[in-house]
């Protein structure tokens, strides 16, 4: 199971691709189901517009707890592999913030698991989030409900 902290744009559907073709060969024909998560800045929040947002991590830190949600994950369902890349630092509207992805033998495995890491790490990963708005900058407290 892969976790990954970038601190450029990334092409998740190519991040995809590549990760899929190396898991092809690892595990040829057993990989029934994947089910990913793909989310993206917006250009609004709590009714304002939006520019820009800063995303800062603890490095270390971060990549651990994201790597204990991935096991939790694969305790509570029967998964062949995950992958979680994540963004940080500077970001735009439409940039890709975090892909999810998750290989199962069967699909309810495969969406409950993906489901279970997405909710996990937006509501408890230790990340903090600065917008820059039209009025300056500020700290985001809560994140948007799912």
């Amino acid at each position: 199971m892969k976790v990954e902290l970038r601190p450029r744009p990334f092409d998740p559907l190519l991040e995809l691709g590549c990760y899929q073709a190396g898991l092809d060969e690892r595990l040829p024909g057993q990989c029934g189901a994947t089910a990913i998560f793909i989310g993206a800045m917006r250009d609004f929040n709590e009714g304002e517009a939006v520019r820009g947002m800063t995303l800062e991590h603890y490095p270390g830190m971060t990549e651990r707890y994201l790597q204990q949600i991935v096991e939790a994950a694969s305790r509570q369902w029967p998964l062949l592999d995950g992958l979680i890349i994540h963004r940080v630092g500077e970001l735009q509207p439409n940039d890709p913030i975090v892909l999810v992805a998750v290989w199962s033998e069967h699909r309810a495995a495969a969406f409950a698991a993906c489901r279970f890491i997405m909710e996990e790490l937006k509501s408890k990963a230790p990340f903090w989030k600065r917008e820059d708005t039209a009025d300056g900058s500020r700290w985001v407290e809560h994140n948007t409900p799912a």
